[in-house]
């Protein structure tokens, strides 16, 4: 009797153990019943099947990495470029992930790799080899994923990201040359586009200067002009207070102001009579 229990409760503990399942983090899981899909889309967490009836299978559903040999692809203009990508992908259908590739990863990146590569050779064959190689890139892995996700939605994968790792020109040294003269023409335009903005921003800046210049002169010269003018009023005025006390005082202090002037040059020659009224000063007292 001891031994009829212990086998019950030992059944009913494998039949528990057996009714359930755990999903971790980063996972997904299918529910199969008999080789037949019963449920999917199983969130992290513990969840229950029916013992021996249901199988569960878990999926990772992290981000995948697809890294394919370089690949050559033509252009518009027909000129070759090895390209070197990778692929990022995740299960986002874990039922049709299942379905198509049984839920292998490597048989579900060999499906994936041509659809990537068709899209790949799709959005070269529409730009130039400027384009591929230059400010187009982003462009292009952007079309890229649209194109290959719509593909892809029958493996059940999200295509997240292609990321462009290297593109090689093709060795014919014109193709080359071609490509970095029309790099530099675009560099040089913008440098002189950059000189020129400079050259026009030193002129204004040199001409506010010297407009500066003019003004704070012409201020300066009215000032002093100002200060010449009412300094000569002063003096005319001290000089007519002079003139009204001694007439005779202030005759003489001119005489001698023009004698300055006059004689200031040591090898001049004035010609004058001596009776004239300019020597009078210089003259004896009769």
């Amino acid at each position: 009797m001891r031994n009829t229990v212990s086998i019950i409760v030992a059944v009913v503990i494998l039949a528990l153990i057996n009714s359930l399942f755990t999903v971790k983090e980063g996972q997904t899981a299918i529910l199969l019943q008999f080789g037949r899909i019963v449920e999917s889309g199983f969130k992290p967490g513990l969840h229950f099947k029916l013992p021996l009836v249901q199988q569960a299978l878990r999926f990772d559903q992290r981000l995948q990495t697809l890294d394919t040999a370089a690949e050559r692809y033509l252009t518009s203009e027909k000129k070759d470029v090895t390209v070197d990508f990778v692929v990022k992908w995740k299960i986002a259908d874990s039922s049709k992930f299942y379905t198509s590739v049984a839920g292998d990863q490597d048989r579900a990146q060999q499906r994936l790799a041509p659809i990537v590569k068709d899209g790949m050779r799709t959005a070269i064959n529409s730009r130039t080899l400027q384009q591929v190689v230059s400010s187009a890139r982003s462009d292009l892995t952007d079309q890229l994923v649209r194109t290959a996700n719509k593909a892809a939605l029958n493996l059940g994968i999200e295509i997240v990201d292609v990321r462009i790792k290297r593109v090689d020109l093709p060795e014919a040294s014109s193709v080359l040359r071609s490509v970095y003269e029309r790099m530099r023409s675009e560099r040089k335009q913008v440098a002189d586009s950059l000189r020129a903005e400079g050259s026009e921003a030193a002129e204004r800046i040199r001409a506010d200067a010297d407009r500066e210049v003019q003004v704070i002169k012409a201020e300066a010269y009215r000032e002093a002009q100002k200060e010449r003018g009412e300094g000569d009023a002063k003096a005319a005025e001290v000089y007519a207070a002079s003139y009204g006390r001694d007439a005779e005082f202030f005759a003489f202090y001119r005489s001698l102001e023009a004698y300055k002037d006059v004689f200031k040059s040591s090898n001049g020659v004035l010609v004058l009579d001596p009776d004239s009224e300019f020597l009078r000063y210089t003259q004896g007292t009769k």
